[in-house]
């Protein structure tokens, strides 16, 4: 995690601990999250990500440990008084009130005056691209609109931390994606401070600043999409976040050898490994470069769009390769090939 000025810090979780009869929860769980920053807790169901948000919003209470925004506990107090607001995966919008009224609601019971809240709402609806919608109720918005609406009631709260658990996920893909563009362009131009929930690897992948990714309880690896992507920690972030070829292979000194293949042994490892590869870093080699490289016989290929996904059987395991389309059309089951790694990272097999 990057170092941060203590000021520069608006949601501290410390030592946090819940856990629930089952056993599952979250144990020991520390965050840093600055201003500004978009962080998003991802992983399996039941890894605790759900569990943590809920603790910062005051939804649960936890067994141990400490949640603090711009430095001051906020455990002592309820949800509707910690300076947090939250989204939710069901919108949580009033049937029976139009838009304008499911926004002034919180605006009222904190005594604006009707002029203030008049002019609130309308700008809040512009910021999430409904104006004039007002009059409408959520039965004659689609889900997208009202998940929108439910955004803009978070914002008009003014959250010190606005917390999101899996919002899009009831929508279809194509507005999954449209929405959550155009949030991260709100978080952006507005500089609020988010914390998204979500098991979908893609989303968290575009829209954070940093990704948690979650196991069992705790953090496996806190880093910028990028770092998560190229250096997976462990064994367990390698396998969850995007495609990976795991291939068997043995380290000693300072090497680690995958058949016919070397790679430096960074990590000091020792006895069988197993060597992760992204399909983007396996190439087809030429016949001059061939003995560098590991035998195999193609499988399958499949043209995905405007590349290929090629599957190479090979004495370390099957292994993907993705593949220029027009290179593809030369390539065909039982054919002999010879690839090549540009990119590889190791890991002590569980025992």
């Amino acid at each position: 995690m990057p170092m941060s000025d203590a000021k520069s810090i608006q949601l501290s979780i410390t030592g946090l601990t819940k856990v629930y009869r089952s056993g599952e929860g979250v144990r020991d769980f520390s965050l840093h999250v600055n201003k500004g920053e978009l962080v998003t807790l991802l992983g399996p169901s039941g890894c605790g990500k759900t569990t943590v948000l809920r603790t910062i919003g005051g939804f649960l209470e936890p067994d141990a440990g400490d949640v603090r925004i711009e430095g001051e506990s906020v455990l002592h107090l309820p949800p509707e008084k910690r300076p947090t607001a939250m989204v939710f995966q069901s919108y949580n919008l009033w049937p029976h009130m139009n838009v304008f009224d499911n926004l002034a609601f919180g605006l009222k019971l904190r005594k604006f005056k009707k002029q203030e809240i008049k002019e609130r709402v309308a700008y809040a609806l512009d910021l999430v691209r409904l104006p004039g919608s007002e009059k409408k109720y959520p039965s004659q918005l689609s889900g997208g609109q009202q998940q929108r609406v439910a955004v803009a009631r978070a914002l008009l709260l003014e959250p010190k931390v606005l917390l999101l658990d899996e919002p899009f996920s009831a929508l279809d893909a194509k507005l999954r994606l449209e929405i959550r563009e155009e949030l991260r362009d709100i978080q952006a131009a507005n500089k609020l401070t988010m914390v998204f929930v979500t098991h979908d690897q893609e989303e968290a992948l575009s829209i954070s600043d940093r990704i948690v990714v979650m196991n069992g309880g705790s953090s496996e690896q806190i880093a910028t999409p990028q770092d998560i992507y190229d250096h997976p920690d462990t064994l367990f972030v390698a396998e969850f976040i995007g495609r990976m070829n795991f291939l068997a292979g043995q380290a000693a000194g300072e090497h680690i050898r995958m058949q016919t293949v070397a790679f430096r042994n960074d990590k000091g490892l020792s006895g069988n490994v197993k060597i992760a590869v992204r399909p983007e870093d396996v190439q087809l080699l030429p016949d001059e470069s061939a003995q560098e490289g590991l035998p195999g016989t193609i499988r399958q290929v499949m043209v995905l769009g405007h590349y290929a996904e090629v599957s190479v059987d090979t004495a370390a395991g099957v292994t993907k390769a993705f593949v220029p389309r027009e290179e593809a059309r030369s390539l065909h089951p039982g054919s002999t090939v010879t690839i090549g790694f540009t990119r590889a990272t190791a890991y002590a097999v569980p025992s």
